[in-house]
Order: structure tokens, then sequence, then C-alpha cells
């Protein structure tokens, strides 16, 4: 009966969720499939790199992630992947390691946060300055980072604070990170008669 719950449980959970080995998909539930416009058997086997937009994003954040989880096992952030048709969207991404090689067994959470930002507009380059922006880099470590001039990322974040019609970095910063709704208020005691 448990095993029945437990499969139940990852099948029909509200988000999406991956158990992979190395970087490969092993078992995906529906609602990633539905997030990502595949189904899950047609996930299972795939490396994660299918899910990405490029191969390079791919590898940066697999070292990032990689490198957290040595630490403490577990890792997490808000990115941009793709879905099967191209689009780009803004998701939530949180993993454990299962053993002490990091990607060796891993189970990861997604969530869609597309709602709350559309990265569509932007570019790539706009979306990567933009999300270092969002770690607090200044335009010189932005450079330093993408390899590219500070007048060119200067230029990026222009065309992305244009293209999100907001007019400076702390408003772009403020569109992109999302941040957890505030607490309910408390009930209010129970009053005696």
């Amino acid at each position: 009966m448990t095993d029945d719950l437990t499969l139940l449980a990852f099948d029909a959970a509200p988000i999406g969720i991956i158990y992979s080995e190395h970087r490969i998909i092993r078992r995906a539930n529906d609602t990633l499939g539905r997030m990502f416009g595949y189904t899950p058997a047609e996930l299972a086997g795939q490396s994660f790199a299918v899910l990405y937009p490029s191969l390079s994003d791919f590898e940066r954040i697999g070292a990032a992630g990689h490198k957290a989880m040595l630490a403490s096992g577990v890792y997490q952030d808000e990115r941009v992947m793709a879905r099967r048709d191209g689009s780009l969207f803004w998701c939530h991404f949180s993993g454990r390691s299962l053993t002490a090689d990091p990607f060796a067994k891993a189970v990861w959470a997604i969530s869609d946060l597309s709602a709350r930002f559309d990265l569509s507009s932007l570019s790539r380059r706009e979306r990567d300055v933009a999300l270092l922006a969002c770690e607090g880099k200044t335009a010189k470590d932005m450079a330093r980072t993408l390899g590219l001039s500070p007048r060119t990322v200067e230029a990026c974040v222009a065309r992305a604070r244009a293209k999100l019609g907001v007019r400076n970095i702390a408003e772009l910063v403020s569109r992109i990170v999302v941040r957890p709704p505030p607490p309910p208020p408390a009930p209010a005691p129970a009053s005696s008669p």
C-alpha cells in the first residue's frame, strides 16, 4: 500500500517532480510533463539538457548546482527554462541529492512562475544580464562573468529595461525576483461567552 501511495503522491503532485541519475531524467510526473510540453514517458531517459534554453545554460547552472550540492546536498534557484515549443519561462528549481555524489541520484521539484514574470520579450543576453543584476552584480562584474565589455552590458540592461517598461535596475530586479506572498494574518483569539 505504501508504494502505491508514494507513486500516487509523485504522479499527482501539484508541482513538477523529477527523479534523475547523473542529470538523466529517470522519472517525471504529469505536472512536469505538462509544464514543459512532454509526456513523462518522452522525458524518461533524456538528459536534463532538453529542458534548458541552451547547452551553455545547462552546463553553467549544472556547475553551480553541483558545487552547492557538494556543500549541502541541496540546491535551489529561479531560472529560465525552455518548453518543448522553444518558448522560455521562469521557474523555481529545488533539488536534493540522495547520495554523496551530488548528481548520482537526485530529486527535483519545479514550479512554473511564468504567470509572475514573462521573459518572452528578452533576448538571451538581456536575460543573462537581468539575472546577474538580481544577484547584485555591477556592470563590471557582469561583463567579467559574461566575457563582455561593460558598455555592452549597459546596453543590454538598457534594452531589457525598455522592453519591461522599467526605469532603473531596482525596478528591473523587482520585476524578476519573486517574493513569497506575505503570511496570512494570525487568527483572532476566540472570545469566551
